[in-house]
């Protein structure tokens, strides 16, 4: 029970409020921030780096009202240097992240890539998670489903998606259960928030 005689959550999920939206969520929804020595904004996408952290919900208008707003520095309780490419520099290491996860997938055999591949672990109820590139065909993409109470990534490009399997270019590909499934999801959701894709296919879930 919390002070309040609420009964407190006990999922195991760690929760931290978002100084943008002033909403507690899930911390791996969130972009957590630290200040670095010249005082300068620096974001931890892995959630490692030392010193105090303030969070900032995973979407390009929260992080916009962060910065517009001037919360970081309400939220270091000091005076900051917000980098002027900050959203885009977050994006950039999520989609890095992102793609080392995937490929760490592949070399443990819990990943695999191909029209041919994805279909056949589909098919066989082998994927939990279908993964297709933001810019591939949409009729050709339209040929798999999301497998069933499984989970749908559709926010990294060709070119993004091929790097995580050694390939230039890369439409579809698949994850098995258990593994770095749940990481890929969870980082995947924190990057589709930054690409504002809301909507979209519409393919989260089976």
């Amino acid at each position: 029970m919390t002070r309040g005689g609420a009964t407190k959550d006990r999922t195991g999920e760690s929760e931290r409020k978002c100084i943008a939206t002033g909403e507690t969520q899930p911390k791996q929804g969130l972009i957590r921030f630290v200040m670095g020595p010249e005082g300068q904004v620096v974001p931890d996408v892995m959630g490692k780096l030392p010193g105090r952290g303030v969070y900032v919900a995973s979407t390009r208008e929260a992080l916009g009202t962060a910065v517009k707003k001037k919360l970081f520095a309400r939220g270091f309780k000091a005076q900051v240097q917000v980098p002027e490419e900050l959203v885009q520099e977050v994006e950039r290491q999520i989609v890095r992240r992102l793609i080392e996860l995937i490929s760490l997938a592949r070399k443990s055999g819990d990943a695999v890539s191909g029209f041919e591949r994805v279909k056949d672990w589909l098919a066989k109820e082998e994927a939990r998670v279908l993964i297709q590139a933001s810019d591939g065909s949409g009729r050709g993409k339209s040929k798999l489903s999301t497998p069933y109470k499984g989970k749908f990534i559709g926010c990294l490009t060709a070119d993004e998606l091929g790097m995580a399997f050694g390939r230039q270019t890369a439409i579809h590909a698949a994850l098995a259960s258990g593994g770095l499934s749940k990481r890929v999801v969870d980082e995947a959701q924190r990057l589709q928030g930054l690409r504002e894709m809301v909507g979209g296919s519409g393919r989260t879930e089976g």
